[in-house]
């Protein structure tokens, strides 16, 4: 019974880190079209995106991927949990 309470348990917190993770790239994604719609282009940097839109990423939790190809195109943004 012990055994099956461990499993469902680091299951949940399996489930949790997933959302976590999902909801840190929603967040840079809005940032994002919100720094697109005010400035008309979008955000050259993390940094940026943290200085002036309020998002909030714990470095040692997850390791964010950045990539502005164009000031009017769609960064790619891709997050990964940090390995320990």
């Amino acid at each position: 019974m012990l055994l099956f309470f461990a499993a469902a348990l680091n299951s949940l917190e399996s489930g949790q880190a997933e959302e976590d993770q999902r909801q840190l790239e929603s967040a840079l994604r809005r940032g994002c079209v919100a720094c697109y719609a005010a400035e008309g282009s979008y955000p050259a940097d993390l940094d940026y995106l943290k200085e002036h839109y309020g998002i909030q990423v714990d470095e040692t939790q997850y390791v964010v991927y950045y990539d502005l190809f164009a000031s009017n195109l769609m960064p790619e943004i891709t997050v990964l949990e940090q390995m320990p």
